[in-house]
Parts: structure tokens; sequence; C-alpha cells
């Protein structure tokens, strides 16, 4: 699903910054799009920790056929044994029971999240074992496509921003917010082109 904002986010970033207008000129092809179901979503971000991608992709396969559908009660259901044998250390097991329990019980609000703030669901989410305010964020971003997401913590952000604002200097954190004021209320539409400017695949999670 492509956001409904893209268009308009795109063309007023490009009016308010020449190197977004740069960017959106260029990048015309694709866009962020939302994936998967929020459980599945948040699961694989935990799968994934520190870890290639590569390696990521194989535990998630095989976690893929061991709980084939992969929801709360599924991964509840199944023995601590059965989810380390797909390749999941034991402490990656831990969170991603957590995150089925936070689920289960009901600490986690799907049904609320349309009318609660990015600090508020970033609050929700980092009660789970194993994800931190990024992952929030980057799930808030790719998941729950919310507009105006500014991971100051992002490595690719950083990086961008030194290429394109800094002359291949990293900024400071102060920095890095005084020119993402410049893009509000679309920060996360930035925050994506300029992903998208340091890799030819566009950026997904």
């Amino acid at each position: 699903m492509i956001p409904g904002f893209w268009q308009q986010a795109s063309g007023e970033l490009a009016q308010a910054d020449p190197v977004m207008a740069s960017l959106v000129q260029r990048y015309t092809d694709s866009s962020l799009v939302s994936r998967g179901d929020p459980f599945a979503t948040l699961a694989r971000s935990i799968v994934g920790q520190q870890i290639s991608v590569k390696a990521a992709d194989s535990v998630w396969a095989r976690l893929g056929a061991a709980v084939p559908v992969l929801t709360p009660a599924a991964v509840l259901a199944h023995r601590t044994e059965t989810l380390r044998a797909c390749g999941l250390s034991a402490r990656k097991v831990e969170y991603l029971v957590d995150l089925a329990r936070h689920f289960s019980v009901g600490e986690i609000h799907i049904e609320r999240w349309a009318t609660m703030s990015d600090a508020e669901i970033i609050a929700e989410l980092t009660a789970v074992r194993g994800i931190g305010v990024w992952t929030a964020e980057m799930f808030l971003i790719f998941n729950q496509l919310r507009p105006d997401v500014f991971p100051l913590d992002d490595i690719g952000l950083q990086k961008a921003v030194a290429l394109h604002y800094g002359q291949g200097e990293r900024p400071t954190r102060q920095r890095l917010i005084e020119i993402g004021e410049n893009w509000r209320p679309w920060r996360s539409v930035a925050t994506w082109y300029l992903w998208r400017s340091l890799d030819p695949v566009p950026v997904e999670y």
C-alpha cells in the first residue's frame, strides 16, 4: 500500500528544499510501501537483529516453516526448543514470546493506534523486550506509514545528510534536528528519499 499523502508530501518537500527537489525528481519510480501485518513485521525485526540480511532471511524462512501462520497464539503454542531449532538465539526466543504475549493479552492496542501519537505508540512498543526506539520508529514509517517520523539515530539518515548537506561531515544531533525542521510535517518521506539516495534498491522494512 502506497501512502495517500505521498504525492503531496513529495511536492511540498521539493518546493521547500532544493536537495529534496533533486531527489524527488530522481526517484519518481518508487515510494514508501507498507507490507505485512503489525505482529509479523515486529517479529521479523526481532529475528533480524544483529545478523546479516542473508542470515535473517534464512531464519525467517525456517520460522515460517515451523509456524506457517505467524500469530501471537501460534508462537505461544510452540515450545521453546521448536523456536530455537529455527536458528533463533535463546534471547530472541524470549523477545518473540514477549512480543506474542503483549499482543495476546491486549497490551498492544492496534485498534487505538489511529488516535495515538507517534510517541505513544513508540512507548507501547518499547515496553516489549527486544524492541528499542529505532525499531519502533522503523515500524511507524514502514508499517504504519506515519508521515513525520524522524529517526535521529539511524546511521543511513546520518550518512545521507552528511553527503547532501554537510560536505561529507556527519551532522551533530542538533544539526540534524535543525535540518529536519525544514521537512515537517513530512520527515518520514524526506528520510525515505535520503535513504533511497544511498541505495539502488528502495528501502524496505
